[in-house]
This record gives C-alpha cells, sequence and structure tokens, in this order.
C-alpha cells in the first residue's frame, strides 16, 4: 500500500507509518486489492484526508466501514459519489439537517463539500471486501484511526466530535471534554435513527459551538 496522504497529516502519523502492525496492515491491504474486489479504490483509501487538512479540521464524524456495494465507497465516511441513490443512514443525516437548519435535501451523496470545510469524515475500517461488511475490520485499521483521532484530541483545541452510535462513542471515549464538544446520538441507521438521532440537533449545536470560539461555522 503505497501511503498517499496530504502532507500535515503525513508528518502528524510519520511515526504510526513505521509502526510493525502498520507495515502488516499495509502488505495486508495490498494483497487484497490484489486478489479480491476492495472498497474504495486504492486511490481513495485516504481520501478524508486529502479533503480535511491536519491544521482544518474543525469538526470529526466517525463511521465504521466504508460501504461495500459497487461504487459507493469514495474515502469519506457516510458519503458516496454523485448520482448513486442515498443509503439510508446517508438519508437520515440529510433529514436531520432539514429539521435542525431548514436546509433542503441536496441533489447528490458526496459530501466532500463538508470535508473541504474541515469535516474529517473518517471510518474506523479504511476499506472492506465488496458485499462483505466488516471484512477487514481487526486487521490494524483500528489503531491507525485510534492514532488519528488521539492526534486530533491531543494536538488541537475546540474540535466537535459527532460520535453517533455506540461504536463511535467508545472509539472516541478518551477525548477531553474541556478541550472539545463531544456530541452523542444514536446512529443513523433506520434501525436506530428514531432513538435519538433525529431531533438531536448537533448541525446547528455544532456550528454554534465554533462560532462560539470565532471559528468559521460549516455551510451543511
Amino acid at each position: 500500500m503505497d501511503v498517499k496522504i496530504e502532507n500535515s497529516w503525513k508528518n502528524k502519523l510519520s511515526e504510526e507509518f513505521e509502526k510493525p502492525y502498520f507495515k502488516q496492515l499495509a502488505a495486508f491491504v495490498k494483497e487484497e486489492y490484489g486478489t479480491q474486489q476492495v472498497f474504495p479504490r486504492g486511490k481513495e483509501i485516504f481520501n478524508a484526508f486529502s479533503h480535511c487538512t491536519f491544521d482544518n479540521t474543525k469538526i470529526v464524524i466517525l463511521g465504521q466501514d466504508p460501504y461495500h456495494g459497487p461504487g459507493q465507497a469514495h474515502g469519506l465516511s457516510f458519503s458516496v459519489r454523485e448520482g448513486l441513490a442515498f443509503p439510508p443512514s446517508l438519508l437520515n443525516i440529510f433529514k436531520e439537517i432539514n429539521r435542525d437548519l431548514g436546509l433542503g435535501i441536496p441533489s447528490n451523496g458526496n459530501l466532500s463539500r463538508w470535508a473541504d470545510q474541515g469535516v474529517l469524515l473518517l471510518n474506523a475500517t479504511l476499506t472492506v471486501r465488496a458485499h462483505q461488511a466488516g471484512s477487514h475490520q481487526n486487521k490494524g485499521w483500528e489503531l491507525f484511526t485510534d492514532a488519528v483521532i488521539r492526534q486530533i484530541a491531543n494536538e488541537k483545541e475546540n474540535v466537535v466530535f459527532m460520535l453517533w452510535g455506540a461504536y463511535a462513542q467508545k472509539k472516541a471515549g478518551f477525548i477531553d471534554e474541556e478541550r472539545h464538544l463531544k456530541l452523542h446520538a444514536p446512529h443513523p441507521s433506520p434501525l436506530s435513527a428514531h432513538r435519538g438521532f433525529l431531533g438531536c440537533g448537533h448541525f446547528s449545536k455544532a456550528n454554534a459551538y465554533l462560532k462560539s470560539k470565532g471559528l468559521e461555522e460549516i455551510s451543511w
């Protein structure tokens, strides 16, 4: 795996890339791409970092796995390419933005427009086999993405962490709430969205927090 990652992240994570677990992970991922159908495309594995630099990160939205259907995943959690139907969780995210901020449902589900403003759309696992959810879990990605979260939590101030569902909440449990804003809600999946994601108001709360810290709000 050729680690093509934006320079500010490369500087922060260079030690991580040299650790034994990451070298094993890189070998595993390279083998998988050579023998299986894997998403996202290889050049898009680190897409979240390309769109959102370390210095520009204002908000972190944690997902679990990339989408495992053809053409959906492109390296940003919850996001899909233009022209594809909205997955159910993404549709519920747009419904909550509509309820919270009065914004219409967008024409496409490509969230690059958020990432470019400083929203790190980070999946815990950055690759997956086609049609096999969770197939690349416990191979090392979680250690890497934990390191990313720790770097943000320890070296930045006033970042909003949107933690949807028990998995995200557990993964980011070590973040200091004196330095950052942690917003908790059920996952936007249809299985749980009605238990408090719809109505959580995270998007207006995040912008109010950013504004209170003198930071530019996100255009959702």
